[in-house]
């Protein structure tokens, strides 16, 4: 399939997790793709750490650089540490809005003239944390809260110029971190058990469910949809506990 044939597209964090599944489909459907990240992926890299604002910057200036063009941006990249606001520093709740709101507000920033030019289209990857909240995660829900708002912004101020952009909010997605974090914990069986008991349809999600959403979104045959925050957590959201 070409359905992205001569299309340049930008992966954040597309080395592992719902990047990498991403960038493997868009690359599959036809697209150039570039993936930054810390460390290296199957596609064209450029290596950055996205604690330094500045990356940003340095991300489209190479792309310009190497492609002359940009159609799709996909940010991805996150991070997300624990504690309430009483553990967590200042600098750990600045670090979650620099790398999962302030370089994702950057890229688009600079790659704007590219998109606009391109009648493109933008995804950020949001998170299910950014509608509810799980336990001790105040910075990560606030900046993915964030990111969901910023997603609406640039969808009204842009969208009369052609550029589309929606957001993804994943739920539990068996990312190699989410596996290995269930492992540590211990009682493994038990707890996949639980995790497949919250969700109604009765399993939790894989990247690829998530990719091939966001390939979707960027895709023609979403044309007519900006501005939305989706929601892809096998109806985790929509249970309601029992009393």
């Amino acid at each position: 399939m070409s359905y992205f044939k001569n299309k340049v597209a930008l992966v954040t964090g597309g080395s592992s997790g719902i990047g990498e599944a991403t960038a493997n489909l868009l690359a599959k459907r036809g697209a150039r793709v570039f993936c930054a990240q810390r460390s290296k992926s199957l596609h064209e890299d450029i290596l950055v750490d996205f604690i330094n604002p500045g990356s940003a910057l340095k991300i489209i200036t190479e792309i310009r650089k190497k492609a002359g063009n940009l159609d799709i941006l996909i940010n991805n990249a996150g991070i997300m540490k624990e504690g309430t606001v009483e553990d967590i520093s200042l600098e750990e709740w600045n670090d979650h809005l620099t790398v999962n709101l302030t370089i994702p507000f950057l890229l688009i920033k600079y790659a704007m003239p590219l998109i606009k030019k391109n009648k493109g289209s933008i995804i950020n990857v949001g998170s299910i944390e950014g509608l509810g909240s799980n336990p001790n995660h105040p910075a990560y829900g606030s900046s993915k809260a964030g990111l969901h708002g910023l997603t609406r912004s640039i969808s009204v101020d842009h969208g009369s110029e052609g550029v589309r952009c929606n957001a993804v909010a994943p739920g539990w997605i068996d990312t190699k971190l989410n596996i290995d974090f269930i492992k540590n914990l211990g009682k493994e069986k038990k707890m996949t058990k639980k995790l497949k008991d919250i969700h109604p349809i009765g399993r939790t999600g894989s990247p690829k469910d998530v990719a091939q959403l966001i390939c979707w979104l960027v895709s023609d045959e979403a044309s007519f949809v900006t501005g939305q925050v989706w929601t892809i957590d096998g109806g985790r959201m929509t249970k309601l506990s029992l009393p």
